[in-house]
């Protein structure tokens, strides 16, 4: 390569003084972040202008030079939003590839625009603001999706079904009980990523490469523009620190838990074994070679992408392990992890909200199922003891009366009064109103139980708290 070349290769980066020879082209591929970064565009170009303004009104840089950058930028927005902007390989990433092309736009001015500030704060800023949004859109997707179950909940507020403990029949519930239990889950993320968007809304910027900047900067007035809540207090930590992102990633995959849960059980309702609920064809998909067969696809792959979001997790914790203060290359590689969780997030909300709008219950099925098992033998105990019997005794008792049904194989409602005072004296013939499912349901009749009426009221105080 002649002396011209290497100079004209090393034209394109910002740090190319330092170096006697280009970079090899496959370390550029190697180190490029472009590809993926470039969805951080808009957020780059926020916090730039905010920095200028900023540098104009410190009068680092002229107001004629923040004037040039604002337009320039505002250029730059409306060829990246109409597809029109060209990323450059060479110019590593989503800060390079905007800076060159308003240099090339703005010329001098447009080398000014970093003036007090590094890619290590600036990209730390962009990011933060980039999931500050994402946040939003989490929070609203499981709102959606709560909102959903909500419906789908009043509309089975008394629909009987069986509750199980180790997926054998337990007791009776309600559908619309069983789902509140999601709702309360899901109440729980939102909190989380409420809590989440706090730390993460703090602004990066100012801290420059690691130790803060000479100029006579004006931090807080740049997250004034940019509605941080605040500024992050330590140049070192502000710089290296991907807590949020972390965080963030956590958050998301106790939702993917939640959601995953309530896959397995979808996909169980779903069998013929069960057929408990029937979801809708559009989220479905049928055999190759078997024609019968109608596949819950969505809950399937949502328990898949789980382990997917669990991974990404496990990746940026390992990332950040081993890091010394202060920023580290390494940190380029909290994006893809990042990115791919919220993608995964937001569209598994999506389309949760839409299925769960799509779902049939089959009402006899699950009535038919809650009364085998013995589901309400706790209820007779509960009998028993109200009658003065210790509940230990009771247990025992009705532990016997189930063994001699099991053995008539009749449920224990079916057995004669003659038979069940063999167990105990003190039963009379008011036992039978304890022993049907709709007396075990409106026998919980107290906050967070499963009566229907406290199911109803519990979806009020939820609708409530959403909006």
């Amino acid at each position: 390569m002649t002396q011209k070349e290497s100079a004209l290769n090393k034209k394109n980066s910002s740090w190319s003084g330092r170096f006697n020879e280009p970079v090899a082209d496959l370390v550029k591929k190697y180190t490029a972040s472009v590809g993926f970064d470039q969805r951080l565009a808009v957020f780059d170009i926020q916090g730039s202008i905010a920095h200028a303004q900023m540098l104009g009104a410190q009068k680092i840089i002229s107001l004629d030079d923040v004037n040039a950058i604002e337009a320039g930028l505002a250029e730059i927005l409306l060829e990246i939003e109409a597809g029109q902007f060209e990323w450059l390989l060479d110019l590593e990433d989503v800060h390079l590839n905007i800076e060159k092309r308003l240099t090339d736009k703005i010329g001098d001015a447009g080398k000014r625009l970093h003036t007090g500030r590094s890619r290590n704060d600036q990209v730390a800023t962009d990011v933060r603001l980039w999931l500050r949004a994402t946040a939003d859109d989490v929070i609203l997707g499981l709102k959606k999706l709560q909102l959903s179950l909500l419906d789908l909940a009043e509309a089975h507020y008394d629909t009987v079904m069986p509750g199980f403990t180790h997926l054998q029949v337990a007791q009776p519930v309600t559908l619309g009980h069983h789902l509140m239990a999601y709702v309360e889950m899901l109440k729980r993320d939102t909190e989380r990523f409420v809590d989440c968007r706090k730390r993460i809304n703090k602004l990066p910027l100012g801290a420059a490469a690691l130790a803060g900047t000479s100029y006579p900067i004006d931090r807080e007035l740049v997250a004034k523009k940019l509605d941080f809540d605040g500024v992050c207090e330590n140049s070192l930590d502000a710089v290296s620190d991907r807590d949020f992102a972390i965080e963030f990633t956590f958050a998301a995959s106790l939702v993917m838990t939640h959601l995953s849960r309530l896959s397995e059980e979808l996909i169980l309702w779903s069998s013929p074994r069960f057929a408990f609920i029937d979801i809708a064809d559009r989220f479905c998909t049928g055999s190759s070679i078997m024609p019968q067969k109608k596949n819950p696809d969505v809950p399937e792959l949502v328990r898949g992408k789980t382990g997917r979001v669990y991974g990404h997790l496990t990746a940026l914790l390992t990332l950040m392990k081993g890091q010394p203060l202060a920023y580290n290359k390494d940190n380029q590689e909290d994006k893809e992890p990042l990115f791919d969780t919220a993608d995964t997030l937001l569209v598994t909300l999506e389309i949760y909200a839409d299925m769960m709008r799509g779902i049939t219950v089959n009402k006899e099925n699950m009535r038919q199922a809650a009364s085998e098992g013995f589901a309400t033998a706790t209820d007779l105990a509960d009998y028993l003891v109200k009658k003065g019997m210790p509940f230990r005794d009771a247990h025992e008792v009705v532990a016997l009366a189930v063994r001699y049904a099991v053995d008539k194989k009749v449920d224990l409602s079916d057995l004669p009064l003659a038979s069940l005072q063999h167990f105990a004296s003190e039963i009379s013939d008011d036992v039978y109103a304890v022993l049907t499912l709709e007396g075990s349901l409106n026998s919980r009749n107290h906050i967070g139980g499963t009566a229907p009426a406290q199911v109803k009221a519990a979806i009020a105080r939820a609708r409530k708290s959403i909006n």
